[in-house]
Parts: C-alpha cells; sequence; structure tokens
C-alpha cells in the first residue's frame, strides 16, 4: 500500500469541522486499525490548510512507526529529551520520534511527549498504538497508550476486514478480537463484530479520556455496498461515540454521521393571528405537535422546542413526546432569543441543527431527511430547501459551526441574518408547499385547503 504524499492528495477536506477546532493546541490521539497513518497525515494537512496563514503541526507516536512514514512529513526530528525540540520548524508537518532500529521508529518517552503539549501552541496529532498494518485489531493489557490530555479520540477500523476470516492475517491480536466480539476465530467477520468491539470498554472505549471527544473513522469503505453497511454500523455507533466518519481516504469519499437536532421555534404571541397558532388545530393535531412529531419521524435527536408565550398549554399538547421542552423568558424581544435558548439546549456532540418553526405542520419528513442525508456527504454550513428554483424555504439546517454565530444573534432576526457569514448551499425541492406559513386566519384556511 502505497501512501507516500497521502496528506498532499485530499479533494476536499475529509474530517468534519467538529472532529477538530481550528487553530490552537488541540491534541488528537489516533487509535485502531485500517488507516490510521493515512487518517493521521491527512488530518494533519487538513488542519494546516484550514488556517488563513501558514501553519504548523506535529505528528508524534507513543508506539513504534515503520520507517517508512517518516516520508509523510515535511520534517522529521529524532528527539530523546526536550532539548532536542529547539528548532521545530515553524510551518508545515514535523514528524517528532525516538530514533530508528530495525526499520522502525521507536515512540518519544512521557517527558519528551509532555513538553511538547506544554510548550508548543500547535496541533498535536499522536498514533496511540500499533496494528501491524491489518484491518482490524482489538488491544492488549498495555493498549492503547493515548494521553490522559487528548482532546479528540480517533478510533479506525477498517471495513475491507468484512467477510474475511477472523484470524491473524485480517486482525491484529484476533484472539483478543474473538473474546470481546462473541465471534470464533475463523469466522467470518460481520458488520455487527466489528460494532460489538468497537463499543466493547475493553475494545474501542478503552482508556480513551473522559473528557475527549470519540470519534470513529470505518475506513476501507471504497464501494457503495460497504459505504451503506457503514451508513448502516454508524447509527448503532452514535450511541456510544460523538461521530462517525465512513468511506476511504485515500480517495478522499468519506460520509459523517452526527447526531443532527431539531429546534423547533415556538414561542411567538401570534399578534397578527389573534390566537395561539401553536395550538391550532391539524388533522385533529395541535400544529406543534405535529411539528414534533415530523421531527422525531425524521430521526432528529434530540427534539428541542423553545416556548415562550402559552408554555403550558404548549406543554400539554406535546404531552408523552419525547422531546425537550425549553421557556425562553425573553421571547418578546424577537427570534434570537428563542434560537440562542434552543442552541444553549443542545447536548455538547450535535452536530448540526434543523430549525422548524411551529407554525408549518405541513413541513413533510422527508425534506428533513433529505437534508440530513445530504449534510452527511458534504457537511455545509447551511442548507436550506429551494423550492421552484428560486425562492428559499424552510426548514433549515445548520452545522455546529454556524452556532457561535447564531449565538451573536439580536433583535427579531432569524438564521437568515447569518447567510452572509457562511457558504449558504441549496438542496433542490419539488413542493411549493413548503413556503406555506400561517399569518393571518386566512392563511390557515388556504392551509387546510391545500392538504
Amino acid at each position: 500500500m502505497n501512501l507516500l504524499r497521502a496528506s498532499r492528495l485530499v479533494a476536499r477536506p475529509t474530517f468534519p469541522k467538529s472532529v477538530f477546532e481550528e487553530g490552537g493546541a488541540q491534541v488528537i490521539s489516533v487509535v485502531g486499525a485500517g488507516g490510521k497513518t493515512t487518517a493521521i497525515f491527512q488530518l494533519a494537512q487538513q488542519l494546516i490548510e484550514s488556517q488563513q496563514k501558514e501553519s504548523a503541526v506535529i505528528v508524534t507516536a507513543t508506539t513504534h512507526l515503520g520507517q517508512w512514514q517518516i516520508p509523510l512529513a515535511d520534517h522529521h526530528i529524532i528527539a530523546t529529551d526536550p532539548n532536542d525540540l529547539k528548532n521545530i520548524p515553524p510551518r508545515g508537518i514535523t514528524l517528532i520520534t525516538g530514533g530508528i532500529e530495525d526499520d522502525r521508529t521507536k515512540p518519544i518517552n512521557q517527558s519528551t511527549l509532555s513538553w511538547i503539549h506544554k510548550n508548543k501552541n500547535i496541533p498535536l496529532l499522536i498514533e496511540s498504538d500499533g496494528s501491524r498494518r491489518k484491518s482490524l485489531k482489538a488491544p492488549t493489557e498495555h493498549e492503547p497508550a493515548i494521553p490522559e490530555f487528548s482532546d479528540t479520540v480517533i478510533v479506525v477500523a477498517g471495513l475491507s476486514a468484512l467477510g474475511k476470516p477472523l484470524n491473524d492475517e485480517h486482525v491484529h491480536r484476533a484472539e483478543i478480537f474473538s473474546e470481546l466480539s462473541g465471534l470464533p476465530i475463523n469466522q467470518p467477520i460481520t458488520p455487527d463484530t466489528i460494532t460489538r468491539v468497537l463499543t466493547h470498554p475493553q475494545g474501542g472505549l478503552k482508556n480513551i479520556p473522559i473528557t475527549a471527544r470519540r470519534v470513529i473513522l470505518l475506513n476501507q469503505a471504497d464501494t457503495p455496498e460497504l459505504q451503506s453497511i457503514g451508513g448502516g454500523m454508524a447509527h448503532k455507533l452514535l450511541d456510544h461515540f460523538d461521530s462517525i466518519i465512513v468511506g476511504a481516504l485515500q480517495h478522499s469519499h468519506v460520509q459523517t454521521f452526527e447526531h443532527c437536532a431539531g429546534v423547533i421555534l415556538a414561542a411567538g404571541e401570534s399578534s397578527r393571528f389573534g390566537s395561539p397558532k401553536q395550538l391550532l388545530d391539524w388533522k385533529g393535531k395541535p400544529f406543534v405537535r405535529q411539528v414534533a412529531e415530523t421531527a422525531l419521524q425524521a430521526g432528529l435527536w434530540p427534539v428541542v422546542i423553545v416556548t415562550g408565550s402559552q408554555t403550558a398549554e404548549i406543554e400539554s399538547a406535546l404531552s408523552g413526546l419525547p422531546v425537550r421542552i425549553i421557556y425562553n423568558p425573553h421571547y418578546a424581544q424577537g427570534q434570537s432569543t428563542s434560537i440562542r435558548a434552543g442552541i444553549n439546549a443542545l447536548p455538547q456532540n450535535t452536530g448540526a441543527s434543523v430549525f422548524l418553526l411551529a407554525d408549518q405542520p405541513q413541513i413533510p419528513v422527508d425534506v428533513i431527511r433529505a437534508l440530513v442525508e445530504s449534510h452527511t456527504r458534504e457537511m455545509q454550513s447551511i442548507l436550506a430547501p429551494l423550492v421552484l428554483e428560486e425562492r428559499r424555504a424552510n426548514p433549515v439546517l445548520f452545522d455546529r459551526d454556524a452556532f457561535p454565530d447564531l449565538l451573536q444573534l439580536t433583535g427579531d432576526v432569524g438564521g437568515r441574518a447569518i447567510f452572509d457569514k457562511h457558504r449558504v448551499e441549496y438542496l433542490p425541492w419539488h413542493d411549493d408547499i413548503l413556503l406555506f406559513d400561517v399569518d393571518k386566519p386566512e392563511d390557515y384556511q388556504r392551509l387546510k385547503d391545500m392538504v
């Protein structure tokens, strides 16, 4: 497998911004098997390219590396103690290792690693265990050697092992892998086999610091079939990890699965309508309940409803649904306050959120699913439906990288106020019913007559 200069072949960003923060002294440890080296150097190059000026990234290892990996970096420094690190280049990818022996580099020692962490305010990527270039592995007693100060841990697994027999040819430490997965030696490896090991406390979750962001990279998914299988695995893995990346790194073809939330804005006073729109009847259900059920059916999680006026009645209308209701005491100051309240209520591992309006019960499940599916492939900052080839519609999906700007909104403005700060992309949609909302009683009657 020729990985020479693989880090220079990235056609578009491979890793979502939720995996790393641009700039700063973040520490990312990479463990597992099936493409750790490719992952580290592609991520290193992406970190450099994300900066607006020339910058540097340090790559190192708490395990042995093959000597063939050295040319993947722009610079190589052998360090046996911190005194060897006085002249780290100010730009490019610098690989720091111990000495070279038998075509392998030695790991750097703890004092050197700690010095880098404390003294260099640049990203630090650490290969934290070995895999003998196999597609899968299980950690032995002393593995993985993940530093406690890691901000993110990426666990790599190669899907090329699917259907192959569970043995030492395809799996590093096959006996341990068999014990963790429950699959006998020499039996075919299945998606469930890999999922069980990745979610096992002594498998993929082993030694991950409690404060670190958890990421799975299902690599070597270089066919549509493997990509589909990886996507199916992702939904189970999201119960244990913050982000699941599925694809083939060498082809820069990836999908990213993260929790996509739903925020329903239901705080308005409906002054123009004359009565609470959130509680109007829609096929036997209140508007707000219909919108919440649609969000849940589309797979959004969590679903947050921001209330203000008529809070008690809205809570009653949502009774029994697995949603979170947030009261916005500042709702009279405008929609921006509800947007901020909704974002602040989301878990830290939220990758994106779809914003829905409580006066649009006609929004179909399909358009929400289409927005989320498009986002898994392209990771757009802002994605909205485009109806009749020219009219922007609701609902709108915002990636987490847009959340800071949404939190700065003030007054009676919505998310469109930040469209000039991000690249906005559009999903062509066939149904102009997305354009309709209810402002006046005659609008309500027209909506009922339309469907």
